[in-house]
């Protein structure tokens, strides 16, 4: 019976403190996502990149207080299905990662910069997942678009090689295609505040990238 109960508290711990649990728990609609221009450079001077650190809430969070920023949209890059919902993504059944689009001014942040953002808010070191979060969906990789992006995510990859205990992980693979993730999961850290996943893991993530880059913040 003790070896039971145990077990229970773990599990519902999992439930609480990983983002594959507050998600579980926050909604029920598992709609196919919708697919999204790959450049949108229809807006003006946006420019695009494609980042997956863990899940996408920490890491849309963290890029949308950096000035140069336009938005950020939570989605799924890097798998074969089409449509993926969240559900498939979650169970493995895709190959796809939990990504994110950054939609960004060239002309008041560089692709550079937000390489510095993307290594700040997640830890590259973990082999498919981040803290709580177990799985390839929640793996690190950044989708570049052309030759300029593979090659300046190496040459980071490089420079940071010495900055962390263990080997970086991060996948640099070419972008195929992204998929916008259900609406419940955009701007979720800015609508559910005070969940406990949010207060635990996300928040430290987001603190972390606005203490190192508070030159960059958004007024």
């Amino acid at each position: 019976m003790m070896k039971i109960q145990q077990l229970s508290i773990l599990v519902l711990a999992f439930l609480i403190f990983s983002c594959n649990g507050e998600k579980a728990n926050s909604h029920s609609n598992e709609e196919s996502a919708d697919t999204i221009s790959t450049n949108p450079l229809s807006a003006g001077q946006l420019d695009t990149a494609y980042f997956a650190g863990g899940c996408f809430w920490c890491v849309e969070a963290s890029f949308e207080q950096i000035k140069g920023v336009h938005e950020v949209i939570s989605g799924y890059s890097g798998g074969e299905k089409e449509n993926p919902t969240y559900k498939d993504v979650s169970y493995g059944r895709t190959n796809h990662a939990e990504a994110v689009q950054v939609l960004y001014d060239p002309n008041v942040i560089t692709y550079e910069t937000l390489l510095d953002v993307f290594f700040t808010a997640h830890d590259p070191t973990q082999l498919n997942r981040q803290g709580p979060d177990v799985g390839e969906q929640y793996r690190s990789a950044i989708f570049y678009r052309n030759d300029r992006e593979k090659n300046l995510a190496l040459k980071k990859i490089n420079e940071l090689s010495g900055s962390f205990d263990d080997d970086i992980v991060t996948e640099i693979t070419a972008f195929t295609a992204f998929w916008k993730a259900e609406d419940y999961h955009q701007d979720y850290i800015k609508n559910n505040p005070a969940t406990p996943y949010i207060t635990n893991v996300s928040k430290p993530k987001i603190e972390k990238v606005a203490k190192k880059f508070s030159d960059r913040l958004k007024q």
